[in-house]
């Protein structure tokens, strides 16, 4: 079986990716890598806090590989914080970066170019499926998620916060991807089938950023939660 490192956002698709490749015999996954904002302690753009992320990463019953960005972080010093973790990943015997990526083809070919030369092959999952099919798939499996960052320049930021089900895909407009791939919306898995446990998390404030709109998700400190 080949030793798979799962780049690891904190959302759906990657957690699809988990859930797809844990079925795969020829694969074994054995870590979470994630990216964090340091100075924000939170993983970019998606907003989530590390803490929710390491319940993640124990609820998959995996290591959570954590790589830290400066910020602000310009190309030149995340590629060099990638290359960093790439290193490391051979030096432990992983032998592919896997990634969640649906259908934007210039991302799957700049991190093609990335692991270009390093050892490590690329895959990709979930490439490729339907985004229409692949949402209501997720739905259906149990997955439980929450929109952590909306762009309001592509819906409506009232969409921040709101639970990604049937309901939001309903609501969402038609020009807009319902799994969010081109930047509409990014989110947070706080159940599903890859997981072995659910996290328990409250809502917290929304805040804007420019055109980006962000809720905030906060650990529960009781078994009272979103799930209810």
């Amino acid at each position: 079986m080949k030793r798979i490192l799962l780049s690891w956002s904190s959302g759906k698709d990657s957690a699809w990716a988990l859930h797809l490749l844990r079925k795969m015999h020829e694969y074994e996954v054995v870590g979470l890598l994630t990216t964090f904002n340091e100075s924000a302690d939170r993983v970019a753009m998606h907003g989530v806090r590390r803490s929710l992320v390491r319940a993640q990463a124990e609820a998959a019953n995996l290591p959570l590989w954590e790589v830290e960005l400066p910020w602000p972080c310009s190309n030149e010093q995340y590629e060099r914080a990638m290359k960093s973790a790439c290193e490391r990943a051979l030096q432990n015997g992983v032998e592919c970066l896997a990634f969640g990526d649906l259908f934007l083809s210039d991302i799957r070919a700049y991190r093609e170019k990335q692991l270009s030369g390093t050892g490590l092959e690329p895959l990709f999952p979930v490439w490729a499926i339907p985004t229409a099919t692949l949402a209501r798939q997720m739905i259906a499996s149990g997955i439980r998620a929450k929109l952590t960052c909306v762009d309001s320049a592509q819906i409506d930021p009232q969409f921040a916060g709101r639970e990604f089900d049937a309901r939001l895909l309903s609501d969402l407009p038609s020009s807009a991807d319902p799994c969010g791939e081109n930047g509409e919306f990014h989110s947070f898995v706080y159940a599903g089938p890859m997981f072995s446990e659910p996290i328990y998390i409250e809502s917290g404030e929304v805040v804007q950023r420019d055109q980006f709109f962000y809720a905030d998700l906060l650990p529960s400190p009781t078994s009272v939660s979103a799930l209810t």
